[in-house]
C-alpha cells in the first residue's frame, strides 16, 4: 500500500500542494522516509480511492485486534488495540472532514450563476 498510516498527514499535504499547483517530484522524500507523492500517479481519483481503502484497512485491522483481545489472544496487547482504534478513528475523522469539504465546494459551485 502506498499510503502508510504514519504518513497520512504528509500525503494530505502533498495532495494540497498538488491542488495548488506546487507539485513535488515523484519519489522525493518528505522527511519521514516515505515518498512525498504516491506512486499511484497524478490522478486525483486514484489517490482518493487509495486513501479510502487505507481507512477501510485501518478499521478492519482495528476490529480484528479488538476481537482478538476480547477473545483472550495473548499476542495482542491492550496498547496495540487502543492504538489501532485511535489510528482508525483519526483516519475516519479526516475522511469525514474531506467529504464535508467536497460537499461544501460542490454546493458553492452549483450556486454560482452561469
Amino acid at each position: 500500500m502506498d499510503i502508510k498510516t504514519n504518513s497520512l498527514y504528509a500525503q494530505m499535504q502533498s495532495m494540497s500542494m498538488e491542488a495548488m499547483g506546487n507539485r513535488l517530484p515523484i519519489g522525493e522524500e518528505n522527511g519521514m522516509g516515505t515518498p512525498a507523492v504516491s506512486k499511484a500517479g497524478g490522478d486525483f481519483g486514484s489517490l482518493l480511492k487509495d486513501a479510502i481503502n487505507n481507512v477501510n484497512e485501518l478499521q478492519q485491522d482495528s476490529g480484528a485486534k479488538r476481537t482478538a483481545f476480547e477473545l483472550g489472544d495473548r499476542s495482542v496487547t491492550l496498547a496495540d488495540t487502543m492504538i489501532a482504534g485511535s489510528k482508525a478513528g483519526i483516519a475516519f475523522d479526516a475522511t469525514v472532514q474531506i467529504r464535508n469539504k467536497f460537499v461544501e465546494a460542490y454546493k458553492e459551485i452549483m450556486s454560482m450563476p452561469v
